[in-house]
């Protein structure tokens, strides 16, 4: 049976509202303060300090991308798109940046609370399967540099068991793992390609 998750405790959080005065903000500064978390509300734009704060809500109508001082879609928090406007481009810009939830402006008396966790969870699971795609892509880059280093070694006239064995043999020499012997390998084996070059062309 799944185990199912633990819903976080949001009190002690902070917030940063990035919305020009508006009947909105009221709205959802009345929601945090009974969640429990410090808030404040900046416009038009973030300040260093928001850089620490757990969650930003955003005004999505008349929001651009040189209010945030980080590259669209890499915001280090999640992030609350407030959208008024269904305009098309306005929801593309949000999207953009990788809004983790939204709330409709005009139905923002309640419903802070659930976005807040759906933006939690979605920015938490957004960023493990980004390091879950970067482990698998190291790891796909270090089967290749073996492969490399093992038909380096089988130049030498030995079979490919051979090469592998001899590349497993120098590891253990070496005293390193497996792919950094091979790094090694095919780092030296290029620079012995380029000592050849250089004296072909000295001929």
């Amino acid at each position: 049976m799944r185990q199912r998750r633990r819903i976080p405790n949001l009190g002690g959080a902070r917030a940063v509202i990035l919305h020009r005065p508006h009947p909105v903000v009221a709205a959802i500064t009345r929601q945090l303060a009974a969640i429990g978390l410090v808030f404040c509300d900046v416009w038009p734009e973030l300040p260093a300090e928001a850089l620490g704060a757990d969650f930003v809500f955003f005004d999505a109508d008349l929001g651009f991308d040189e209010q945030f001082p980080w590259t669209p879609g890499e915001a280090p928090m999640p992030l609350v798109a407030l959208i008024g406007s269904e305009a098309p481009g306005r929801v593309e810009w949000a999207m953009s940046h990788r809004a983790d939830s939204h709330l409709v402006k005009g139905t923002v008396s309640a419903g802070v609370y659930s976005a807040l966790l759906i933006a939690k969870r979605s920015f938490e699971e957004r960023h493990r399967l980004a390091r879950e795609v970067a482990a698998l892509t190291e790891r796909i880059g270090e089967r290749q540099t073996i492969v490399r280093a093992v038909m380096a070694l089988a130049r030498d006239g030995i079979g490919e068991a051979q090469a592998y064995a001899q590349l497993r043999a120098l590891a253990m020499s070496w005293q390193m793992t497996l792919e950094a012997a091979a790094g090694r390998v095919v780092a030296l084996g290029a620079g012995e390609g380029e000592g050849r070059d250089d004296r072909s062309h000295r001929a």
